[in-house]
């Protein structure tokens, strides 16, 4: 099984939103992709609730049954659309993927 883990910081304002507008549209988004997207096995959404200049303000926690999976998940239109929109309201981002 392979583990996908990726964090978000959000702009303060983007799109014509606030940081908190945007995190919402961004985890209603993402939460509607297993619905689409067969491989995906599991996902959760986490808005952070404790801000601080360590934390991240959105983490996706996913599961793929392996790197094909993963890999048809990233190609997905209904994916590419979800990234499309999270990569003008981002300030940073990081991952990391990991088989168990």
């Amino acid at each position: 099984m392979l583990k996908h883990i990726v964090m978000w910081k959000l702009k303060d304002h983007a799109e014509g939103k606030s940081k908190d507008e945007n995190a919402a549209a961004m985890k209603e988004m993402l939460e509607s992709l297993p619905g689409k997207i067969s491989e995906i096995m599991l996902l959760e959404v986490g808005h952070n609730m404790k801000p601080s200049d360590a934390a991240f303000d959105i983490v996706l926690y996913s599961e793929f049954r392996d790197e094909a999976a993963l890999s048809v998940y990233q190609e997905h239109p209904d994916h590419l659309k979800v990234a499309d929109f999270v990569s003008r309201i981002r300030e940073q981002r990081v991952l990391v993927d990991y088989i168990v």
